[in-house]
């Protein structure tokens, strides 16, 4: 997900414009404008294409990526991103003068904030930052427990689950963050899963005219990882002998096994999950494939995992190319939780494609693929753990396709 475009925020965006066509200046080749980014883009941030929509995302997975292989980041890369910040303790999608205060007309939205607390958790020394941006998601945590795309919106699974991903990160239980009414983030999970019976036990995307829910593999992806209590980069499950029963949904973990077999049924056939996004007929979605083989490898489905990790090792190289940093981070992902090598990834290093696209990185080390030395190598180097996921692009049409969007630059997969 190079822009991770959320669908929920796509929706929003939609119903607030009236149209089902992004207008131009939104568009997926849109390229860096003056008038857009208020100038030159900033050094220390990363990928080259219009940041308005995507810049605290993309930043954020960079860097949480980097970190997760073994590489420190530029030190001007992780002020751009601290640099972001309201002085709420919100992000914003981007803000061209961080000089300027944020102000009403501000779009400080939960997936950027959840993303920068799990990218700047993981690259330490930014407890200040970070303890700011949790007090203001809890802050505008929506009665039932999750949260939407912008505050006052209603919950939806890639925003609640981001958020859980961030609570996860530094070490706080979701089940404990309790809205006014005594709601968690996991009880509005269940809320937003689907019947076994044609809904196939889906996580629920909901309709930007009617709010009706309607069965979504990215939002399914979110929910899962969520429902599991994991973010972008989760411990492994235990190994599962077969695809979880579907029963119902009466707890967040339930929810996540019923979403686990939605997944496997959707990925069986091709290894890959095919473009929502309109006139994209049977077009695989890469990002949207990658957010699916990180939830499967958390819920133990190791199989089905690595199957879809091969097909992306084949399939993503001119995706990632034309989609940039968050494409590359979601595949560093997706390899690890595949146990598939980073740096020989279909021939391609993708530790080498994504530090080129920013800064060079303060120290590169190599590191094991597989997760049990990869989570040695991290406590051996400062002691944190990293537990995370992301998002982003209120207005956009199309992304890089992390968990929550429609992922995929060029039309290429779903935010």
């Amino acid at each position: 997900m190079n822009v991770r475009r959320s669908a929920a925020a796509l929706a929003v965006a939609v119903a607030a414009l009236g149209t089902a066509t992004a207008p131009a200046a939104l568009a997926d080749d849109a390229s860096p404008s003056a008038k857009a980014t208020g100038g030159p883009l900033p050094s220390g941030l990363y990928g080259k294409k219009d940041p308005q929509f995507d810049g605290v995302f993309r930043q954020s997975y960079a860097l949480l990526a980097q970190k997760t292989v073994g590489v420190t980041p530029a030190a001007k890369a992780v002020d751009w991103l601290t640099g972001q910040q309201c002085a709420s303790g919100g992000f914003a999608a981007y803000r061209a003068d961080a000089s300027e205060p944020c102000g009403s007309k501000t779009q400080v939205d939960s997936n950027s904030t959840a993303a920068a607390i799990q990218a700047l958790h993981a690259v330490g020394n930014e407890s200040n930052t970070v303890k700011k941006s949790l007090d203001w998601l809890k802050s505008v945590q929506n009665q039932d427990g999750g949260w939407g795309y912008n505050p006052g919106l209603p919950s939806d699974a890639n925003s609640t689950g981001i958020v859980i991903g961030a609570l996860a990160a530094v070490g706080e239980k979701p089940a404990s963050v309790k809205s006014q009414k005594g709601k968690s983030p996991l009880d509005a999970l269940t809320e937003l899963a689907m019947d076994c019976g044609k809904d196939g036990g889906a996580f629920g995307l909901a309709d930007a005219k009617s709010g009706k829910l309607a069965p979504n593999a990215d939002a399914t992806a979110a929910g899962v990882l969520g429902g599991l209590g994991q973010g972008l980069v989760p411990a492994k499950g235990k190994k599962a002998d077969a695809a979880p029963k579907c029963a119902k949904a009466d707890t967040a973990e339930q929810a996540a096994h019923n979403g686990t077999g939605y997944l496997l049924k959707s990925l069986a056939k091709t290894g890959h999950l095919t473009s929502a996004m309109p006139g994209a007929k049977d077009q695989p979605d890469v990002g949207n494939t990658a957010d699916a083989v990180v939830a499967l490898a958390a819920a133990g489905q190791q199989e089905q995992a690595k199957k879809s990790a091969e097909w992306l090792s084949k399939n993503s190289a001119a995706w990632a190319k034309d989609s940039g940093p968050a494409a590359y981070s979601q595949l560093v992902f997706a390899a690890l939780a595949a146990d598939m090598d980073v740096r020989d990834f279909g021939g391609a290093d993708l530790v080498k494609q994504l530090n080129a696209q920013g800064p060079t990185p303060k120290a590169v080390s190599d590191v094991s693929t597989s997760a049990k030395e990869k989570d040695k190598d991290e406590k051996d180097d400062d002691g944190s753990g990293i537990s995370v996921w992301w998002i982003v692009g209120v207005g956009l049409v199309a992304g890089a396709g992390i968990g929550f969007l429609l992922s995929g630059r060029k039309k290429k997969n779903q935010l």
